[in-house]
């Protein structure tokens, strides 16, 4: 008979990814960055295990939106008390913080569990250009 192979912490072996978002759609570089954190791209993919590799986005604040999204799309929170609904737009989101948007993004497509906020950890976001982990070495993905 044959065992399914179930990895174990100690084999998974974590690489680094850098994205460069400037001029990219929020979508897809979001979609990329979720795929990479599960751990989709190893042949021994686990779903619930956290196989993922580390990723790097940087130039968070020059990433696109398509159509009138710019303008149009609003992030909603509520306070928990009747009437208590917030919400900004994209564009003001984006002067407050322009990490939030490529986080929440990506928040969206990993699992709603523990396994997805662990997972969520994985992903460094910068605004700019510059950022601290040249010692790990990314490896730069295309998107």
């Amino acid at each position: 008979m044959f065992k399914t192979y179930y990895p174990k912490e100690g084999d998974i072996e974590k690489k680094w990814y850098l994205i460069d978002a400037k001029d990219k759609v929020l979508g897809r570089v979001a979609s990329k960055a979720a795929y990479i954190l599960r751990g989709k791209h190893k042949p021994e993919y686990t779903p619930s295990v956290d196989m993922g590799d580390f990723v790097i986005i940087i130039n968070a604040d020059k990433i696109r939106v398509t159509g009138n999204k710019f303008m149009n799309k609003k992030y909603y929170r509520h306070s928990g008390y009747p009437g208590g609904i917030k919400e900004i737009p994209f564009y003001k989101m984006m002067q407050k913080d322009p990490t939030f948007a490529i986080r929440n993004a990506i928040k969206g497509m990993l699992p709603h569990n523990r396994l997805g906020r662990k997972q969520l950890k994985h992903v460094k976001i910068y605004a700019g250009e510059s950022h601290p982990h040249a010692a790990q070495k990314p490896e730069i993905i295309e998107i």
